[in-house]
């Protein structure tokens, strides 16, 4: 075979490999969960989010950087592996509250890929700056807080502004990613003795507000009572001063007949007041109404003629009434 011939072969091969490079770089796939940059001669595009086959310049003046649109899982302080066994780092976990006491903190940073073009050019390493800056932010509100904060009831503000304090960062240092939350995994102690010494303290915490709790369900229970005794007797005194007011009412209404009665005929209203008031102050008495102008009778019992019940005279109270014949009294 001639050199020519040899040259001509070798030509034909490269534009052929050529040819076929051209074809299988020319196109390229994103799936839903994807997000792509085309980078020509080191200056990357906008952001390709649409699924799809797409095209573009065959390499090397075009390539194609895919990243996820997922969210992603920080895990500080600890790993975990596929198999479920779990490496705590005690280095990075453990921290100084702000009443110099020493826990040991880990958590779960949920995180994703906001800006690709940032996440690619703008650090070397985005995720370690991101575990760095989660490093600086949760040290930083632990030293701001209570050891008892951190292990009992502030977890929940703890991780707020370990949230808002990482996501300032990160927005500073424009790497392409958006923190979503921050869980705390885990706030323990350091050791086993100074585990069960605050363990003690905040059984004996708890005591103290179930106590509280029980004493102010007492106290509110017997207040109820005595709210309700109270609008009791209030509610009676109501009743026995409406009571009160209707008898005076009824009083003074029989007390306007009487007068108008006595008006119309005075001494036979008089003598019948007094008749009544006798029976009411006298109520066993038998009363008599003498006459003194020497007729035959004498006297007039009140009591029935036909009863046949016989009164001792030591039991019998004689009341005499006067009466004076044309007296205007």
């Amino acid at each position: 075979m001639s050199t020519k011939r040899l040259i001509s072969i070798i030509v034909v091969l490269f534009i052929g490999v050529i040819l076929l490079s051209a074809v299988f770089t020319s196109w390229y796939t994103v799936d839903e969960s994807e997000q792509a940059i085309v980078i020509t001669f080191g200056e990357a595009s906008d952001p390709i989010t649409e699924s799809g086959l797409k095209f573009k310049i065959p390499w090397p003046i075009q390539k194609v950087e895919k990243l996820s649109k997922e969210t992603f899982s920080l895990q500080f302080g600890y790993k975990q592996a596929p198999d479920g066994e779990i490496t705590s780092f005690d280095k990075d976990t453990k921290m100084i509250t702000g009443d110099d006491s020493i826990v040991l903190t880990d958590l779960v940073v949920q995180w994703k890929i906001t800006n690709p073009r940032a996440y690619l050019f703008n650090s070397e390493n985005p995720q370690e700056m991101l575990h760095d800056a989660t490093s600086a932010s949760i040290r930083s509100v632990i030293g701001n807080s209570k050891i008892d904060d951190a292990l009992t009831s502030g977890k929940a503000q703890i991780e707020t502004d370990t949230t808002e304090l990482l996501a300032s960062l990160i927005e500073k240092y424009n790497i392409g990613i958006t923190v979503l939350t921050v869980k705390l995994q885990d706030v323990e102690l350091p050791n086993d003795e100074v585990r069960s010494a605050f363990m003690a303290v905040t059984d004996a915490e708890e005591t103290k507000n179930t106590k509280v709790n029980q004493a102010e369900k007492y106290e509110n229970q017997k207040m109820s009572e005595a709210i309700g005794e109270k609008d009791a007797i209030i509610s009676n005194a109501e009743g026995i001063k409406t009571s009160r007011i209707e008898h005076a009412k009824g009083d003074v209404a029989l007390f306007d007949k009487l007068f108008a009665e006595y008006q119309y005929n005075k001494e036979i209203t008089r003598e019948r007041l007094i008749m009544e008031t006798l029976d009411a102050v006298l109520p066993n008495a038998q009363i008599y109404i003498m006459n003194d102008e020497g007729g035959t009778m004498k006297y007039l019992p009140l009591q029935s003629l036909g009863s046949n019940k016989q009164t001792s005279p030591t039991a019998t109270t004689n009341t005499e009434i006067k009466t004076e014949e044309g007296s205007g009294q």
